[in-house]
């Protein structure tokens, strides 16, 4: 599943331009006064000024054999989200290791090396090392409700997870993470999940709008 465009909403537009493009060192594809966009590899993540925002959580892949050398570059950028005393998080279930890290609206930002995917780099790490926007979290009341708006747009496979608290939906070039915000929150923080706003346009084209999947064309 492919994630082209990513838009997301921010009361800090300029400290999170300030951010992916100074801190992170991301390409701008555009900035004027209500909006700006940065490449994430094959992907565009794209930040709207709002009146109202909440936390999101989103991952980005990265090439897998790069998770040490990713951690080493970005740890003296900004502070790493920690588990259990540990920076680099194994996940053996995803065949899979990520960290994670809060932009300036404390959003929760991973980077994530997925070794199924086998995609290897022989370059020294840099922003220009990310791949593609792969992850975005959806918070909702009702995983089974969300899951099946989403299928109705295009078929979608469970990755992980069940309708009760968590379920991953998708494939590793791209999944949509389901949380039930009642019952769960967001890892490794333990922060709360919120029915962020937000739109989406690749294999899948919707806006996620007060808790719910509306349809657009692209």
């Amino acid at each position: 599943m492919k994630i082209q465009v990513l838009i997301l909403y921010t009361t800090s537009l300029e400290k999170q331009y300030h951010f992916y493009t100074k801190t992170i060192g991301l390409k701008s594809s555009h900035k004027n006064d209500t909006s700006f966009a940065v490449h994430v590899g094959s992907s565009i993540l794209e930040f709207r000024k709002s009146n109202e925002s909440k936390p999101y959580h989103f991952a980005f892949n990265i090439p897998s054999n790069k998770v040490e050398e990713a951690y080493q570059w970005l740890n003296s950028k900004v502070t790493i989200l920690p588990f259990e005393e540990k920076d680099i998080i194994d996940f053996p279930n995803w065949n899979a290791k990520a960290f994670y890290f809060y932009d300036k609206d404390n959003n929760i930002v991973e980077f994530i090396s997925r070794k199924n995917l086998n995609q290897k780099s022989n370059t020294i790490f840099s922003s220009n090392s990310i791949i593609n926007i792969s992850e975005m979290g959806i918070g909702t009341s009702n995983i089974k409700q969300i899951y099946n708006a989403i299928n109705e747009l295009n078929p979608i496979e469970i990755f992980d997870g069940n309708f009760e608290r968590f379920c991953a939906i998708g494939n590793e070039e791209g999944l949509f993470i389901l949380v039930n915000k009642n019952i769960k929150n967001w890892f490794p923080t333990d922060d709360d999940v919120y029915e962020s706003d937000f739109k989406i346009i690749g294999d899948y084209n919707f806006e996620y709008r007060n808790g719910k999947i509306i349809n657009f064309e692209k």
